[in-house]
């Protein structure tokens, strides 16, 4: 029986094959490799990913898709949505059995529901001591946001929030006609590699300072971060005449460091 998309899931299953080649070849999996794939759908990256792995966990929420993929003898299939899976947790029993060192971490791969990529990148941000690396389709104007430099429109909160922990690039264009159903916006694929030393800096201050910063992006710092900063009692330098988007992500950092 053929699978209809559920919208309330944000299905969009990916059919070209060209595609699918493309993002394989980028993702390069190699026999043994501890993976973990979010939303594998229909299995249309799960089969080639895991005929070159030998071995594949996924996380599945739709429960008829579960079913299926429960049926091939190479998958591990956790059945949850995904902001509630624990990913260090699934991380020991994956690198137990892992043909390499023991201490290798897990890659993370998917097409991600465009209605909670967000929050999916943040849940994954703050396990990502147990990440090699992630590879993600997600809708275009995300990644723009996710690799965009200061200065730009694209330039955001999200933007210094994955800047300063990992290494990005957009790898991959895919159109609309390359689902089933079709989106109504265009998609690419994202490579996202945490950095090896990454700014010592504890992250809820981060995350706060850089929510503050853009909470009005069109205004300047001092009308904004610059009440946080005082209310912090902060006594340091740093130049509030600037709007959040002209201030670089080594500037947040510092400014969280110092705080």
């Amino acid at each position: 029986m053929k699978h209809i998309a559920r919208k309330r899931f944000g299905q969009h299953f990916l059919t070209d094959g060209g595609i699918i080649d493309a993002i394989v070849d980028a993702i390069a999996p190699v026999a043994g490799q501890p993976m973990v794939e979010i939303g594998p759908g229909l299995a249309a990256l799960t089969q080639p990913l895991v005929e070159r792995l030998g071995h594949l966990t996924v996380i599945e929420l739709d429960r008829d898709l579960a079913v299926r993929l429960r049926e091939h003898p190479q998958l591990s299939v956790v059945e949850s949505d995904v902001l509630k899976v624990d990913f260090r947790a699934l991380a020991v029993p994956m690198l137990a059995q892992a043909t390499a060192a023991p201490l290798r971490k897990i890659r993370v791969v998917g097409n991600l529901p465009y209605n909670i990529s967000t929050p999916i990148l943040f849940h994954l941000l703050a396990q990502v001591d147990v990440i090699e690396d992630q590879h993600f389709m997600l809708q275009k104007e995300v990644i723009d946001r996710m690799v965009a430099q200061p200065a730009t429109s694209d330039y955001s909160r999200l933007s210094v929030m994955l800047q300063w922990r990992y290494e990005m690039a957009n790898v991959l264009f895919v159109p609309p006609d390359s689902f089933d159903p079709p989106p109504r916006v265009d998609s690419a694929v994202v490579r996202m590699v945490p950095l090896a030393q990454p700014p010592d800096v504890h992250f809820k201050t981060l995350e706060t300072l850089v929510q503050v910063a853009f909470s009005q992006r069109r205004k300047i710092l001092r009308n904004t971060l610059g009440k946080w900063l005082d209310e912090k009692g902060f006594a340091g330098q740093f130049d509030l005449q600037r709007r959040a988007e002209e201030v670089p992500v080594a500037e947040f950092v510092a400014l969280a460091q110092a705080v």
